[in-house]
Parts: C-alpha cells; structure tokens; sequence
C-alpha cells in the first residue's frame, strides 16, 4: 500500500510499502537481474532502491513508464476510491477511461510502449526488473494479450508479471501478478 495525502500523486510509500519492496528485493535477489529500470515516479523508485542496494546497481529511472495518474493533484490508493470521497468522486461520472488517461489511452498506451521497447532495444539478452504501476503494467500486458478493457486488469501492488522480449518481437507472457511474496501484506 502507497501513502496518501501529501498532496500530489507521487507519494513516497507507507511503511507497508516499504515491508512490499523489501520481500519483493528479497524474492529477486536470486533471479539473476542484470539491470533495475524504474519509472520516475517516487513510489516506484522507492520500491526498487532494496534490490539496487542488495545487488549493488544503479537504477535507471525512465520518464515513460510512469503512471497515468503522474498529473494529478492528489494520489489516491485504488482501493480507497469511493464515490463517496470527495477527491474521488469525479472517478464515477461519465467515461471512467477519460479520468484514467488524462491524456487519453492511445497516448498512454503509445508512452507506455514506446518505454518498454527502449528497455527491451537497451537490454539484449539480460534480465531487467522493471519497478512501473499498475495501469503501466495492464497496459504493456494489453498490448501483448490483445484484450480490450485496460481496467479489468489490475495488479497488485509489488505484483510481479514476467513477459520474454525476443529480438525479433516476440513477447511472451509468463506469468502475471505474482504475489506469495506479499500475500499476506495484500488488501483483499
């Protein structure tokens, strides 16, 4: 779970959060990463610093990956978007994509992309933890699986999906959302 209430949708992360990063560097430390991709956002940032101090890496932070919510004016955990809160209940009138994508899907989609093929075109052959949002992570995963609704997948928080990126353009899905490793800190 991600703090709320600073007063900008780039919050630092709770202490939950801070316990999510430390099991997910914990679970990746053995699985032979060769290089940490972030997105810009702190909360993503934040999650990675434990696995770049356990693997003695520096991450490279990438502004394409960040998440849609990047130009709101305040960050709200999904799980405590009610129409009831006033700061979220815009979210239930008219086009719940229109509040999702400020800047319209097939641009986040296009950013969304085009930072995954940077990470891809720049890391042949290695094993990248990328530390993204979830709508980043439903949409890379829309535009590999093909279905239409971005919003009817939603990860987990420190949720890990592994997608095989072939030179050639093949990608291939894994797994998604993986969660043993925080179960247990989960709201379901």
């Amino acid at each position: 779970m991600l703090g709320a209430g600073e007063g900008t949708a780039d919050p630092g992360l709770s202490e939950t959060g801070v316990e999510q990063a430390r099991r997910v560097a914990e679970f990746l430390e053995v699985e032979g990463i060769d290089h940490i991709v972030s997105s810009t956002m702190r909360r993503a940032y934040e999650t990675a610093v434990p696995l770049a101090d356990t693997l003695g890496y520096e991450i490279e932070q990438l502004e394409d990956i960040k998440e849609s919510d990047h130009k709101n004016s305040a960050y709200i955990p999904a799980e405590e978007i009610s129409p009831d809160d006033p700061d979220a209940a815009h979210l239930f009138e008219g086009n719940i994509h229109d509040h999702v994508f400020s800047d319209g899907i097939e641009h986040f989609t296009e950013r969304v992309s085009r930072g995954f093929q940077h990470i891809i075109d720049t890391n042949k052959s290695k094993r990248v933890a990328v530390y993204c949002h979830g709508m980043v992570t439903s949409i890379f995963l829309r535009t590999i699986l093909g279905f239409d609704d971005p919003l009817s997948l939603t990860p987990d928080y420190c949720g890990i999906s592994r997608v095989r990126a072939s030179s050639n353009g093949i990608r291939t899905v894994r797994s998604i959302n993986e969660t043993h490793h925080v179960r247990d800190l989960i709201e379901w």
